[in-house]
């Protein structure tokens, strides 16, 4: 399973200090009934991931696709930075907000931006891995407050992912693209799943486990976190330690 992770650990490491750092919150939300802590997700070791790779001018969590209470207050809380309990315009404003998501995460990442657009919090970015319908929810249609939206999708197995996401208001949204991922010329480990998944929703897994996927992640989420002062300049590569291993990955 840390073959997931294995093109984003190779990237370059940031190593500067949080000024070159644009503040962010970085929210993720676990597919199916997975638990946030469960370390077998590459959901899970990304988080830790970015975590690492940002330091700590960036406050990153993850949830599962039914916390979205938790993840509120969790996020009302970090953007509060006078602690009184309410949240100014600047507050509102001042802080990037990036949501990310597998299956039934990916349908909590539009459901959460929405309940942040009741409350007059702007999205930066939302990303969709594959993204399965939960019951009353909307996967389709991006809320306006979101700047930025992309969608990695396959189309195979009991559990296909939404092939389209489209702007409430086009004007405010940039769709990005939804981007259609296929698997039948080369393969993609999907250990951290038992036998059974393995063989009869096994394009949902190998999606979500997909280097190349996770590696587009860390292109748009650098592309928002990082001041232009830090992308100009050099930076030293170095091991992700124990949150992968490098391996040597098929092309699409």
């Amino acid at each position: 399973m840390r073959d997931a992770l294995s093109l984003v650990c190779s990237r370059p490491r940031v190593e500067d200090t949080n000024q070159r750092i644009r503040e962010a919150i970085i929210f993720g939300f676990v597919g199916g009934f997975v638990k946030p802590n469960d370390m077998k997700h590459p959901e899970v070791l990304f988080a830790k991931y970015v975590q690492s790779r940002y330091g700590a001018g960036v406050h990153v969590g993850i949830f599962g696709n039914h916390e979205g209470t938790k993840a509120i207050e969790d996020l009302t809380l970090f953007l509060d930075a006078n602690k009184d309990s309410f949240l100014s315009a600047d507050e509102k404003e001042r802080t990037k907000v990036i949501l990310f998501g597998h299956s039934w995460g990916a349908s909590q990442v539009l459901s959460f931006a929405r309940e942040l657009q009741t409350r007059g919090i702007p999205v930066a970015l939302t990303i969709q891995v594959d993204s399965v319908k939960k019951f009353g929810q909307n996967d389709h249609m991006v809320p306006a407050n979101v700047a930025r939206a992309v969608n990695f999708y396959q189309r195979k197995g009991f559990t296909p992912g939404q092939p389209l996401i489209v702007p409430a208001d086009a004007t405010r949204t940039n769709i990005l693209g939804n981007f259609q991922m296929k698997y039948e010329s080369h393969q993609v480990n999907c250990d951290n799943y038992r036998w059974l998944s393995r063989v009869f929703n096994k394009a949902h897994h190998q999606i979500e486990n997909d280097p190349q996927i996770w590696d587009k992640i860390a292109s748009l989420i650098d592309s928002e976190v990082l001041s232009r002062e830090v992308e100009s300049q050099s930076v030293s590569s170095t091991a992700c330690g124990r949150y992968c291993k490098h391996s040597k990955v098929a092309k699409n």
